[in-house]
Protein backbone atom coordinates (compact mmCIF):
# COMPACT_ATOMS: atom_id res chain seq x y z
CA UNK A 1 0.00 0.00 0.00
CA UNK A 2 2.82 2.37 0.90
CA UNK A 3 4.57 1.63 -2.39
CA UNK A 4 1.43 2.36 -4.42
CA UNK A 5 0.75 5.63 -2.59
CA UNK A 6 4.38 6.72 -3.04
CA UNK A 7 4.22 6.02 -6.78
CA UNK A 8 0.93 7.88 -7.26
CA UNK A 9 1.92 10.96 -5.25
CA UNK A 10 5.47 10.99 -6.60
CA UNK A 11 4.27 10.90 -10.19
CA UNK A 12 1.69 13.65 -9.66
CA UNK A 13 4.42 15.79 -8.08
CA UNK A 14 6.79 15.15 -10.99
CA UNK A 15 4.26 16.37 -13.57
CA UNK A 16 3.25 19.42 -11.55
CA UNK A 17 -0.18 18.11 -10.54
CA UNK A 18 0.05 18.44 -6.76
CA UNK A 19 -3.49 19.80 -6.64
CA UNK A 20 -4.69 16.27 -7.35
CA UNK A 21 -3.10 14.93 -4.15
CA UNK A 22 -6.50 15.41 -2.51
CA UNK A 23 -8.08 13.03 -5.01
CA UNK A 24 -5.53 10.34 -4.19
CA UNK A 25 -6.05 10.84 -0.45
CA UNK A 26 -9.81 10.70 -0.97
CA UNK A 27 -9.38 7.33 -2.70
CA UNK A 28 -7.16 6.12 0.13
CA UNK A 29 -9.83 7.17 2.64
CA UNK A 30 -12.46 5.19 0.72
CA UNK A 31 -10.20 2.12 0.68
CA UNK A 32 -9.37 2.45 4.38
CA UNK A 33 -13.05 2.74 5.29
CA UNK A 34 -13.92 -0.40 3.33
CA UNK A 35 -11.07 -2.36 4.91
CA UNK A 36 -11.98 -1.27 8.42
CA UNK A 37 -15.62 -2.20 7.85
CA UNK A 38 -14.56 -5.65 6.63
CA UNK A 39 -12.23 -6.15 9.60
CA UNK A 40 -14.86 -5.10 12.14
CA UNK A 41 -17.43 -7.29 10.41
CA UNK A 42 -15.17 -10.36 10.56
CA UNK A 43 -14.45 -9.74 14.24
CA UNK A 44 -18.13 -9.25 15.17
CA UNK A 45 -19.24 -12.31 13.22
CA UNK A 46 -16.58 -14.50 14.84
CA UNK A 47 -17.59 -13.32 18.32
CA UNK A 48 -21.28 -14.08 17.90
CA UNK A 49 -20.85 -17.64 16.62
CA UNK A 50 -20.74 -20.89 18.57
CA UNK A 51 -17.19 -21.94 19.55
CA UNK A 52 -17.04 -24.85 17.10
CA UNK A 53 -18.42 -22.69 14.32
CA UNK A 54 -15.89 -19.99 15.18
CA UNK A 55 -13.04 -22.51 14.88
CA UNK A 56 -14.32 -23.61 11.48
CA UNK A 57 -14.84 -20.01 10.38
CA UNK A 58 -11.28 -19.10 11.38
CA UNK A 59 -9.90 -22.22 9.69
CA UNK A 60 -11.53 -21.40 6.37
CA UNK A 61 -10.51 -17.74 6.76
CA UNK A 62 -6.89 -18.89 7.08
CA UNK A 63 -7.16 -21.01 3.94
CA UNK A 64 -8.72 -18.14 2.02
CA UNK A 65 -6.05 -15.74 3.30
CA UNK A 66 -3.32 -18.17 2.21
CA UNK A 67 -4.82 -18.37 -1.29
CA UNK A 68 -5.08 -14.58 -1.52
CA UNK A 69 -1.51 -14.09 -0.25
CA UNK A 70 -0.19 -16.61 -2.77
CA UNK A 71 -1.99 -14.83 -5.58
CA UNK A 72 -0.56 -11.52 -4.37
CA UNK A 73 3.00 -12.90 -4.35
CA UNK A 74 2.67 -14.15 -7.92
CA UNK A 75 1.06 -10.88 -9.02
CA UNK A 76 3.90 -8.89 -7.43
CA UNK A 77 6.58 -10.80 -9.29
CA UNK A 78 4.69 -10.62 -12.60
CA UNK A 79 4.17 -6.87 -12.23
CA UNK A 80 7.61 -6.12 -10.76
CA UNK A 81 8.84 -4.42 -13.90
CA UNK A 82 5.67 -2.61 -14.82
CA UNK A 83 3.66 -1.67 -11.74
CA UNK A 84 5.08 1.86 -11.71
CA UNK A 85 4.54 2.33 -15.47
CA UNK A 86 1.05 0.89 -15.24
CA UNK A 87 -0.02 3.21 -12.41
CA UNK A 88 1.45 6.23 -14.19
CA UNK A 89 -0.40 5.31 -17.37
CA UNK A 90 -3.69 5.11 -15.48
CA UNK A 91 -3.01 8.48 -13.85
CA UNK A 92 -2.32 9.99 -17.32
CA UNK A 93 -5.58 8.54 -18.61
CA UNK A 94 -7.60 9.91 -15.69
CA UNK A 95 -6.06 13.38 -15.95
CA UNK A 96 -6.34 13.42 -19.74
CA UNK A 97 -10.07 12.79 -19.47
CA UNK A 98 -10.41 15.42 -16.77
CA UNK A 99 -12.09 12.79 -14.59
CA UNK A 100 -11.12 13.22 -10.96
CA UNK A 101 -13.56 10.46 -10.04
CA UNK A 102 -11.39 8.08 -12.08
CA UNK A 103 -8.32 9.17 -10.09
CA UNK A 104 -10.15 8.64 -6.79
CA UNK A 105 -11.25 5.19 -7.92
CA UNK A 106 -7.73 4.35 -9.11
CA UNK A 107 -6.31 5.13 -5.66
CA UNK A 108 -9.20 3.37 -3.90
CA UNK A 109 -8.94 0.14 -5.89
CA UNK A 110 -5.12 0.00 -5.94
CA UNK A 111 -4.79 0.59 -2.20
CA UNK A 112 -7.98 -1.28 -1.32
CA UNK A 113 -6.81 -4.51 -2.97
CA UNK A 114 -3.71 -4.62 -0.79
CA UNK A 115 -5.72 -3.45 2.22
CA UNK A 116 -8.21 -6.31 1.97
CA UNK A 117 -5.35 -8.79 1.84
CA UNK A 118 -3.88 -7.17 4.94
CA UNK A 119 -7.21 -7.43 6.76
CA UNK A 120 -7.48 -11.13 5.96
CA UNK A 121 -3.92 -11.81 7.11
CA UNK A 122 -4.36 -9.86 10.36
CA UNK A 123 -7.64 -11.60 11.13
CA UNK A 124 -6.15 -15.03 10.43
CA UNK A 125 -2.97 -14.14 12.34
CA UNK A 126 -4.87 -13.03 15.42
CA UNK A 127 -6.64 -16.39 15.39
CA UNK A 128 -3.40 -18.33 15.03
CA UNK A 129 -1.51 -16.82 17.94
CA UNK A 130 -1.66 -14.16 20.59
CA UNK A 131 -4.43 -11.61 20.22
CA UNK A 132 -5.55 -8.55 22.12
CA UNK A 133 -3.72 -5.30 22.74
CA UNK A 134 -0.26 -6.70 21.89
CA UNK A 135 -1.45 -7.91 18.48
CA UNK A 136 -3.11 -4.55 17.76
CA UNK A 137 0.07 -2.75 18.82
CA UNK A 138 2.12 -4.96 16.51
CA UNK A 139 -0.20 -4.23 13.60
CA UNK A 140 -0.04 -0.48 14.29
CA UNK A 141 3.76 -0.66 14.44
CA UNK A 142 3.81 -2.45 11.08
CA UNK A 143 1.68 0.28 9.50
CA UNK A 144 3.94 2.96 11.00
CA UNK A 145 7.07 1.32 9.58
CA UNK A 146 5.40 0.97 6.16
CA UNK A 147 4.37 4.65 6.26
CA UNK A 148 7.96 5.73 6.96
CA UNK A 149 9.26 3.56 4.11
CA UNK A 150 6.60 4.99 1.80
CA UNK A 151 7.56 8.54 2.77
CA UNK A 152 11.23 7.83 2.09
CA UNK A 153 10.34 6.45 -1.35
CA UNK A 154 8.16 9.50 -2.07
CA UNK A 155 10.98 11.87 -1.13
CA UNK A 156 13.14 10.67 -3.97
CA UNK A 157 14.00 7.00 -3.96
CA UNK A 158 13.48 6.65 -7.72
CA UNK A 159 15.94 3.80 -8.02
CA UNK A 160 14.08 1.36 -5.77
CA UNK A 161 14.93 -2.14 -7.08
CA UNK A 162 11.33 -3.32 -7.42
CA UNK A 163 12.26 -6.73 -8.82
CA UNK A 164 14.47 -7.54 -5.83
CA UNK A 165 11.92 -6.02 -3.46
CA UNK A 166 9.07 -8.13 -4.85
CA UNK A 167 11.22 -11.25 -4.98
CA UNK A 168 12.11 -11.09 -1.28
CA UNK A 169 8.66 -9.98 -0.14
CA UNK A 170 7.00 -12.64 -2.32
CA UNK A 171 8.96 -15.46 -0.67
CA UNK A 172 8.17 -14.01 2.77
CA UNK A 173 4.47 -13.88 1.91
CA UNK A 174 4.49 -17.55 0.90
CA UNK A 175 6.17 -18.53 4.18
CA UNK A 176 3.37 -16.70 6.00
CA UNK A 177 0.78 -18.47 3.85
CA UNK A 178 2.34 -21.87 4.63
CA UNK A 179 2.02 -21.15 8.34
CA UNK A 180 -1.63 -20.17 7.91
CA UNK A 181 -2.39 -23.39 6.03
CA UNK A 182 -0.69 -25.54 8.67
CA UNK A 183 -2.68 -23.82 11.42
CA UNK A 184 -5.96 -23.93 9.49
CA UNK A 185 -6.22 -27.72 9.76
CA UNK A 186 -5.90 -27.47 13.55
CA UNK A 187 -8.84 -25.06 13.58
CA UNK A 188 -10.86 -27.38 11.33
CA UNK A 189 -9.99 -30.31 13.61
CA UNK A 190 -11.20 -28.36 16.66
CA UNK A 191 -14.39 -27.61 14.73
CA UNK A 192 -14.81 -31.38 14.17
CA UNK A 193 -14.60 -30.90 10.41
CA UNK A 194 -11.46 -33.08 10.27
CA UNK A 195 -11.48 -36.29 12.25
CA UNK A 196 -7.76 -37.07 12.44
CA UNK A 197 -4.57 -35.06 11.94
CA UNK A 198 -2.28 -38.07 12.16
CA UNK A 199 0.54 -38.85 14.61
CA UNK A 200 2.88 -36.21 16.05
CA UNK A 201 6.52 -37.15 15.23
CA UNK A 202 8.12 -34.80 17.77
CA UNK A 203 7.46 -32.40 20.63
CA UNK A 204 9.68 -29.38 21.23
CA UNK A 205 7.53 -27.72 23.88
CA UNK A 206 10.33 -28.11 26.42
CA UNK A 207 12.56 -26.06 24.07
CA UNK A 208 10.09 -23.46 22.76
CA UNK A 209 6.77 -23.58 24.56
CA UNK A 210 3.61 -22.63 22.70
CA UNK A 211 2.61 -20.50 25.70
CA UNK A 212 5.84 -18.47 25.70
CA UNK A 213 6.15 -15.12 23.93
CA UNK A 214 8.60 -16.66 21.44
CA UNK A 215 6.26 -19.57 20.77
CA UNK A 216 3.28 -17.26 20.25
CA UNK A 217 5.29 -15.08 17.87
CA UNK A 218 6.52 -18.04 15.84
CA UNK A 219 3.02 -19.51 15.79
CA UNK A 220 1.55 -16.30 14.40
CA UNK A 221 4.39 -15.57 11.99
CA UNK A 222 5.41 -19.04 10.80
CA UNK A 223 2.65 -21.38 11.96
CA UNK A 224 4.95 -22.93 14.59
CA UNK A 225 3.57 -25.86 16.55
CA UNK A 226 5.69 -27.53 19.22
CA UNK A 227 4.05 -30.87 18.45
CA UNK A 228 2.90 -30.74 14.81
CA UNK A 229 0.87 -33.52 13.27
CA UNK A 230 1.86 -35.35 10.10
CA UNK A 231 -0.92 -33.54 8.22
CA UNK A 232 0.40 -30.16 9.35
CA UNK A 233 3.95 -31.02 8.35
CA UNK A 234 2.91 -32.38 4.95
CA UNK A 235 0.65 -29.40 4.25
CA UNK A 236 3.27 -26.83 5.31
CA UNK A 237 6.18 -28.21 3.32
CA UNK A 238 4.10 -29.47 0.42
CA UNK A 239 2.60 -26.01 -0.08
CA UNK A 240 5.86 -24.15 0.51
CA UNK A 241 7.91 -26.23 -1.94
CA UNK A 242 5.18 -26.15 -4.58
CA UNK A 243 4.44 -22.43 -4.17
CA UNK A 244 8.10 -21.39 -4.27
CA UNK A 245 8.67 -23.55 -7.37
CA UNK A 246 5.67 -21.97 -9.10
CA UNK A 247 6.84 -18.52 -7.98
CA UNK A 248 10.28 -19.18 -9.49
CA UNK A 249 8.71 -20.08 -12.83
CA UNK A 250 6.66 -16.88 -13.08
CA UNK A 251 8.24 -14.45 -15.51
CA UNK A 252 7.98 -10.69 -14.88
CA UNK A 253 5.85 -8.81 -17.37
CA UNK A 254 8.33 -6.91 -19.51
CA UNK A 255 5.73 -5.27 -21.72
CA UNK A 256 6.08 -1.50 -21.34
CA UNK A 257 2.89 0.35 -20.56
CA UNK A 258 1.89 2.62 -23.44
CA UNK A 259 0.03 5.75 -22.61
CA UNK A 260 -2.36 6.97 -25.28
CA UNK A 261 -3.42 10.03 -23.29
CA UNK A 262 -1.00 12.50 -21.83
CA UNK A 263 -1.69 14.30 -18.59
CA UNK A 264 -2.16 18.05 -18.89
CA UNK A 265 1.03 19.87 -18.07
CA UNK A 266 1.07 22.56 -15.42
CA UNK A 267 2.26 25.99 -16.56
CA UNK A 268 6.04 26.17 -16.42
CA UNK A 269 6.44 22.48 -15.68
CA UNK A 270 8.99 20.31 -17.41
CA UNK A 271 7.42 17.48 -19.48
CA UNK A 272 8.17 14.03 -18.16
CA UNK A 273 9.17 11.49 -20.79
Amino acid sequence: MALIVAILLGYLRSIGQRRHFRDVWAGIAVAATGCIVLGVGLELVSRDLDKRIVEGFEGFAMIFAAVVLTGMAIWMKRQAGGISRGLKQQVDTALGRGSMTALVLLAATSVGREGLETVLFLFAGSSAGASGSSFVAGGALGFAVAAVIGYVMYQGSRTLPLRSFFLVSGVMVMVLAAGLLATSVVKLYEAALISDLGPRPWDTDHFISMTSDTGKFLSTFLGYDSAPSVLQIALYWGYLVGAVAMFALVKPDRQPARSTTRAPEAPGSVPVR
